[in-house]
């Protein structure tokens, strides 16, 4: 069997696990308000292209992903932590960041949108600007589609137990990935980061 080859399987069972792990629906579907003394992040996706492939999304701000949660298109989740710099990280046949300056008592938005990899769809987080003029920003009628268009989810214990079989492939592609993203310029780097005034 030649590489290729096995590198194709591999990547569709990681694909296939990962899409037939439900999060499940949250008991309640109204964002709450943050404690003052934390902060949180939606994270939203609301896409055709890509739609049918699932991405699992990780803290690494302490450089060891964190288990946040697996979003598929049409679904939102609401990520509480600690205000302050934070490094998020989109999985699926590669992996993406978003940069984030969180200020306390306050809640910020990222979208999760789709680009086409090798061999699926590989996604990549937003900023979403609390201000009119970025092209993802709370002011536009696209923001409120997102917000009202997916359903909040939670983990499941199947989306924990999937976590922990597919651990150490995550932090590969972090190991992967983490160095090219640093090689960003400077203004690559600001426009794809959360700032203290993105919160609402």
């Amino acid at each position: 069997m030649n590489l290729i080859r096995i590198v194709l399987i591999a990547s569709t069972l990681a694909l296939v696990g990962c899409a037939s792990t439900p999060m499940k629906e949250a008991s309640t579907q109204t964002i709450q308000k943050v404690r003052a003394e934390e902060s949180q992040v939606v994270f939203m996706r609301s896409s055709f292209v890509g739609s049918a492939i699932s991405a699992s999304l990780y803290d690494v701000s302490k450089g060891n992903p964190e288990f946040i949660g697996i979003i598929d298109n049409g679904t939102k989740i609401a990520y509480t932590t600690a205000p302050g710099k934070r490094v998020f990280m989109v999985v699926s046949e590669a992996a993406d960041f978003l940069e984030a300056d969180l200020a306390a008592g306050k809640t910020y938005y990222s979208l999760v949108t789709p680009r086409m990899g090798m061999w699926k769809a590989r996604f990549s987080l937003w900023p979403i600007r609390n201000e009119g003029t970025s092209e993802y920003n709370t002011a536009s009628d696209s923001f409120n589609g997102w917000l009202t268009g997916t359903k909040l989810v939670e983990n499941s214990p199947e989306t924990l137990a999937w976590n922990t079989a597919n651990i150490d492939s995550v932090k590969s592609k972090y190991a992967e990935y983490w160095p090219v993203w640093k090689e960003k310029s400077a203004e690559d780097l600001a426009a794809r980061t959360l700032k203290p005034t993105d919160g609402k």
